[in-house]
């Protein structure tokens, strides 16, 4: 499978270009603690059937750990509508895959725009509710919250009242593209009845692996992504 390595114009990202140059390609999104080589498994289902796979670091994740950028909605969403725009001018059709958080970046960045297809694993599909478990898991309340500006929790993630401002203003309103979900049963940030209402919403398709996880991770997990990929491209 050709592989290229490039740097794309906006602020110079690092990105990845999978597969023999075609009108067709996926952007492909990575999540929190992911990067642009987790493109390649997706890229070797993809390529085969005529279309090519883009993939690129988002802020503070693979080659851009050290970004002046944060990895936060304010940030990469600009720089994702970037993205498209880019290859826009060198592809006649454009499909997403996106995973986790980026595929909360990647609605609030392309849903005013139309693309061929959306694959979307374990989405983060309201940041909103998202962050306000995530304070009752730290039994921190918004007042709290807003007077410190930012809490530390013991489970690793920091609350802040800024993007918990931004979740409430920046919530998806419109999505027009043909998407197919893949949950979890155990994902444990983003719950089934949520992942149901935007399925209802907007008319995706919808398939579970009951005991999944929100990280597909093991070879049981990997598999039925795997199938589950091929069967929708």
């Amino acid at each position: 499978m050709q592989e290229t390595t490039l740097k794309l114009p906006f602020g110079a990202v690092p990105a990845i270009l999978y597969g023999a140059p075609s009108p067709e390609v996926w952007l492909y999104v990575h999540g929190k603690c992911g990067c642009k080589e987790e493109g390649a498994a997706f890229a070797r289902l993809a390529c085969p059937k005529g279309a090519q796979v883009l993939a690129m670091d988002l802020p503070k994740h693979g080659g851009r750990k050290e970004s002046a950028e944060s990895f936060a909605p304010w940030d990469t969403v600009p720089e994702l509508r970037a993205l498209l725009a880019w290859a826009r001018q060198r592809w006649e059709t454009i499909s997403l895959r996106a995973t986790s958080l980026g595929a909360w970046f990647s609605l609030l960045a392309f849903g005013s725009s139309q693309l061929k297809q959306a694959l979307l694993v374990s989405p983060v599909l309201d940041m909103e509710r998202l962050i306000r478990d995530m304070m009752g898991w730290a039994g921190v309340s918004e007042e709290q919250l807003k007077a410190a500006g930012e809490i530390d929790t013991g489970f690793g993630e920091t609350l802040s009242f800024a993007y918990l401002q931004y979740a409430i203003a920046h919530s998806v309103q419109r999505w027009d593209t043909p998407t197919a979900i893949l949950y979890a049963g155990q994902d444990h940030l983003t719950g089934r009845a949520t992942v149901e209402e935007f399925v209802r919403r907007f008319g995706c398709g919808f398939s579970v692996m009951e005991d999944g996880e929100h990280w597909f991770h093991t070879p049981e997990q990997l598999s039925f992504l795997r199938s589950w990929e091929e069967a929708h491209l």
